[in-house]
């Protein structure tokens, strides 16, 4: 009877023969293709290694952040407005109704006329000096009364000045009587808005921004508007841009980690940016009653790349919640194989179907398929 050799005798140096027991044998490795727009479905059954521990330098809480929880707020400013001059503030002008100066001027024409009159023929008339003063008298009144005869607007108002000195202001309207001596300039007091043009500023991270803000205001002392700052309308505009850039500085215009208050709670942005805006306004007779940014928008420079990153915190985002879902179906479905005793699985069974349905599932909500190929 011959003996068979033993097939791992081949193997062996020199010829020699030998029985010894057969190896077992291992499941071919399975290699899976990751590729850069799926998840990984391997990982999700491999056993969490332990992470090492980085000791990392404290870090400030962010702009705006309370304990409970991220609130958009803007850390208001403690710098002190510009100083007010106490002295110059808007008080009632010197003027009179319309009618009464009418009234008064032809009381006058009347009077120089009943003099000429007394004295006909006019060629030859004679007049005694008093008279002469009478008449020159009702003259004068008379072109002091129509002279100073203007018509007053609704959202206007006339401020008057004497020799360089502030003698008030006169909001009345229709026919209005104001001395011609003095001098008048008329300003608008009606309600104005004013859209700017893009401004450049920077979040707190440093990125560059351009902005357009939309401003709600009025002038409400005409004095301090015309007479304490020479252009009004420039300095607003200039008070636009220099409270946009310090209220924008305080916080990132999106937050890619976490939910940290952002630029984007026009609300919040707009309150802190009224705020600021009316306090350095007020000593020159401004009244701001909203500053609301319209559009917030990273400049052309950094315009691509920011959209890039938004894009992949949307995607990251979109990623996690379809496969929360994924997982919640596939726990439910084995829980409910299980418990209702269709299958007994042990724990690679267990692992097998989670991978398989964790698959399934993930590929029917829109996650791409991955292949797997085997060597």
């Amino acid at each position: 009877m011959m003996r068979e050799d033993h097939p791992t005798s081949r193997h062996l140096g020199c010829g020699r023969k030998g029985l010894m027991t057969e190896p077992q044998k291992r499941p071919l490795p399975v290699r899976v293709r990751r590729s850069t727009d799926g998840i990984p479905m391997n990982d999700l059954f491999r056993s969490a290694p332990a992470r090492p521990t980085l000791n990392l330098p404290h870090l400030p809480k962010p702009i705006g952040r309370t304990d409970d929880g991220p609130t958009p707020t803007v850390t208001p400013s403690h710098r002190p407005p510009p100083p007010a001059d106490p002295d110059l503030t808007e008080r009632p002008g010197p003027a009179v109704p319309g009618w009464v100066a009418v009234l008064t001027g032809l009381t006058a024409l009347a009077g120089a006329a009943a003099a000429l009159w007394r004295g006909r023929p006019l060629r030859t008339v004679e007049l005694p000096p008093w008279q002469w003063a009478a008449l020159a008298g009702c003259v004068v009144v008379a072109v002091v009364s129509f002279g100073g005869l203007t018509r007053g607007r609704t959202g206007s108002a006339w401020v008057l000045s004497l020799f360089g000195r502030y003698r008030g202001s006169v909001r009345r309207t229709g026919l209005v009587w104001i001395s011609p001596f003095v001098l008048r300039r008329r300003i608008d007091v009606r309600l104005r808005h004013w859209r700017s043009e893009p401004i450049a500023v920077v979040d707190a991270e440093g990125s560059a921004l351009r902005v357009v803000v939309l401003v709600v205001w009025s002038v409400r002392d005409t004095a301090r508007a015309l007479l304490a700052v020479d252009d009004h309308l420039g300095y607003l505009r200039e008070q636009v841009e220099a409270a946009t850039a310090r209220v924008l500085s305080q916080l990132p215009a999106d937050a890619f980690r976490g939910d940290a208050p952002t630029l984007r709670n026009a609300e919040a942005v707009g309150d802190a940016l009224t705020r600021m805006l009316a306090a350095e306004c007020r000593p020159v007779g401004i009244a701001v009653f909203s500053a609301q940014p319209t559009r917030i928008e990273y400049a052309p420079e950094v315009a691509a790349a920011m959209r890039r990153r938004q894009i992949a915190v949307l995607d990251a985002k979109h990623r996690d919640s379809v496969l929360t879902g994924v997982i919640d179906a596939v726990d439910d479905t084995v829980t409910r194989l299980t418990t209702r005793g269709l299958v007994e699985l042990d724990d690679f069974e267990r692992q097998a179907l989670v991978k398989d349905l964790t698959v399934a599932f993930y590929t029917r909500s829109g996650g791409p398929a991955e292949p797997s190929h085997q060597e």
